[in-house]
């Protein structure tokens, strides 16, 4: 949050505080992650294979931030690991975050599939060795996806 702070502020000439704006963002964001909704086409992945396969999140936000999301959609217990904001050094779309989450797994980076919904992500896995599925957000669903 730190760096996309520190982003915004030199390509637009702003100076806002990051730890007060991450501070209210994560604020913001809890207050609303009872509206949280799944995808449905990833839900339904994990609820099938869930005890056949190790599954993993791999995030830029908090624990805090990630717990309460997998909490809300009741699907906290599914994960063997939560890989967060802290976990890491270098944020995505450098491989480290999903190196971290495969080591933590025990598995090899190459039988690894990540579904992602951000292009940095998919770059991130693609560097780490893994094979990706790219999760179109609700609101970049095109009627080919529906």
């Amino acid at each position: 949050m730190a760096e996309i702070i520190a982003t915004l502020n030199e390509n637009h000439g702003l100076n806002m505080p990051a730890e007060d704006v991450s501070r209210r963002k994560e604020q913001l964001y809890l207050e609303i992650v009872p509206q949280l909704k799944a995808v449905p086409e990833v839900l339904e992945h994990i609820k099938a294979n869930h005890g056949r396969i190790p599954f993993a999140v791999v995030s830029g936000s908090t624990l805090e931030s990630v717990t309460a999301s997998l909490q809300t959609l009741k699907i906290l217990d599914k994960f063997n690991t939560l890989v967060c904001a802290g976990d890491y050094q270098h944020s995505k779309p450098d491989p480290e975050p999903f190196l971290v989450a495969a080591k933590r797994l025990g598995v090899a980076p190459e039988d690894c599939l990540v579904f992602e919904d951000a292009d940095m992500g998919i770059q991130a896995a693609t560097a780490a060795g893994m094979a990706s599925v790219k999760i179109p957000q609700p609101r970049q669903k095109t009627p080919a996806h529906l």
